[in-house]
């Protein structure tokens, strides 16, 4: 006989189907069970649309709703946004028991959703596979949770620990790590650089994924340098969002296009440009940049993973990769092949 732990698992399923069409929602599963038959599963399809409640509710008759038992990845909201609270959904629809996995750290329902559905009568049972419901969105709860972005350092080096040739465009890994990095970007919401590598590269910082909310491109000019190189693709394609940190006054007189926006820094500190970030709603970053910025987001402890992208090649003297000031231990660390690279993933901190 299934378990209240085998539907959650079919709802934590379900909701990775969202991949990262959800943007800024999280991702959340649903199943629907009655008489110990799997009536429906669903999920929060893309952001805007149906929660997952609503499109597991969707397919059902009342008749199959009344007495069933709903399990939820995600705590069901009790707020009205771009679609009306999915707890009184529920309540209404004459469901009797919630099985809910995680907790919503969001304040706006932390705890609220729960209330609301006791409240009404309903048995509710929290914290199911909690840690496997919240492994689907490390980027939102971790937002939520700190008020920062969650920040992934990607960085691509030579066997002899080198970004790139002095002062060069380098193409240090083959065909096939480009496009994962390519297919990586998609899963951030903005792509992070300094002002040193939009120079040297030309950058256009795009995803190979067709998406409705498409990363923003940020780069970090405190000196105000890619005013002498406003012919950048950044500056002229217009097919994502542009976003200019920076400390020189004379960008705020420069006009750009309607996809380039500008934010005054009022000092040097990595801490406060991410900070401006996580003001404008961003929850993840993809840092790219090179090897300054990469310490100043470690040294700063901001870094929550890294994933490094190893070719099997010598560069000779070059740029050098990111040296923290001390030592990193890296936990769940993944290593797989990439082509003829090796690509490496490591945690840092746990959300």
């Amino acid at each position: 006989m299934a378990s209240d732990e085998d539907y959650m698992r079919l709802a934590i399923a379900a909701a990775r189907k969202a991949g990262n069409a959800t943007w800024r929602n999280p991702r959340v599963g649903c199943c629907i069970v009655k008489d110990g038959q799997v009536l429906a599963t669903g999920f929060h399809h893309r952001y805007g649309g149906f929660h997952a409640e609503r499109d597991t509710i969707s397919k059902l008759t009342p008749e199959q709703l009344s007495n069933s038992t709903i399990y939820v990845t995600l705590e069901p909201c009790c707020h009205y946004g771009k679609q009306p609270p999915c707890s009184q959904l529920i309540i209404d629809s004459g469901i009797k028991r919630v099985v809910v996995g995680e907790t919503d750290p969001h304040a706006i329902v932390t705890g609220k959703g729960i209330a609301a559905l006791k409240q009404a009568g309903l048995e509710v049972r929290t914290g199911l596979l909690a840690k496997e419901a919240s492994r689907l969105n490390d980027h939102y709860n971790y937002f939520y949770q700190t008020g920062l972005p969650y920040i992934t350092l990607k960085q691509a080096v030579s066997l002899d620990h080198m970004l790139a040739k002095k002062g060069e465009r380098t193409a240090v890994t083959g065909a096939e790590a480009l496009s994962r990095v390519h297919q990586e970007r998609a899963d951030y919401q903005a792509i992070l650089i300094g002002s040193e590598t939009a120079i040297i590269d030309d950058p256009s910082l795009l995803t190979s994924e067709d998406l409705d909310h498409p990363p923003v491109r940020v780069v970090l000019d405190r000196r105000g340098r890619l005013l002498d190189h406003l012919d950048l693709d950044l500056f002229s394609d217009g097919r994502a969002e542009t976003w200019i940190l920076t400390e020189n006054p004379a960008f705020l007189k420069q006009a750009f296009p309607d996809h380039v926006r500008i934010f005054a820094l009022p000092d040097g500190k990595i801490r406060t440009s991410v900070k401006i970030l996580a003001d404008q709603g961003v929850q993840s970053i993809y840092a790219e940049g090179g090897a300054k910025l990469q310490e100043s987001l470690l040294e700063a402890g901001l870094v929550n993973d890294v994933i490094t992208y190893l070719a099997p090649r010598f560069l000779g003297r070059g740029t050098e990769a990111a040296v923290p000031a001390e030592a990193l231990d890296l936990k769940e660390v993944k290593t797989e092949p990439a082509g003829e690279d090796v690509r490496i993933y490591g945690r840092i901190k746990d959300v």
